[in-house]
């Protein structure tokens, strides 16, 4: 990795922990500098402006988060245990989540809304991705014969990945990740009421 590249990605990882957990519209340029040590120059050379930076550590959790997911299933056997190992990856949302500052698509979901339209749509892109992922777990379930032919994947992956984010919401605003631990457990009986 050049030398350029490594600056620019430390500007990315460190700009991903601010704009997670202090949110994007209250992280400044100046905080950035102050995080990375960097002078706005070395920031400005890099990237054309905070947006930018924005962006591409967003895509920078996307890819972290695509990570644990595709790791958690390894190793295991049947698609309830991938299914399960993923729900897994939030459980301690509360002190321990995969990106500091809680989960990125939840938290942009609202700054993103109609003010960083770019932002918006890269998130909801990502929220497909997953959706097809889990929607791609189960259909091999039903094709193996774990589950029956009744489940509908595509509708139950979103739901299962829409009801863990809200989940994911309630505990770390309760700061308690019984919430989670409630979708876990429900998530677990709702697939085995498909299995054969």
């Amino acid at each position: 990795m050049s030398k350029q590249d490594e600056v620019s990605q430390k500007i990315i990882d460190k700009s991903l922990r601010l704009f997670n957990t202090n949110g994007i519209h209250t992280t400044s340029i100046q905080d950035i500098m102050n995080e990375t040590g960097l002078p706005k120059g070395a920031i400005y050379r890099r990237f054309k402006n905070k947006d930018e930076i924005v962006l591409a550590s967003y895509a920078k959790a996307g890819l972290i988060i695509d990570s644990f997911m595709r790791e958690s299933i390894e190793n295991k056997n049947t698609v309830t245990e991938k299914v399960m190992a993923i729900s897994n990856i939030y459980l301690d949302a509360v002190d321990n989540p995969p990106i500091e500052g809680g989960c990125p698509m939840l938290n942009t979901a609202i700054e993103s809304d109609s003010n960083f339209p770019e932002l918006k749509t890269m998130m909801a892109e990502a929220f497909q991705q997953m959706i097809l992922f889990v929607e791609s777990l189960l259909r091999e379930g039903i094709e193996n014969g774990e589950y029956t032919t009744e489940m509908e994947p595509r509708s139950l992956a979103s739901h299962l990945l829409s009801s863990m984010e809200g989940a994911i919401m309630t505990s770390r605003l309760s700061l308690s990740n019984e919430y989670v631990e409630h979708t876990i457990k429900y998530t677990e009986r709702l697939l085995a009421t498909y299995t054969k």
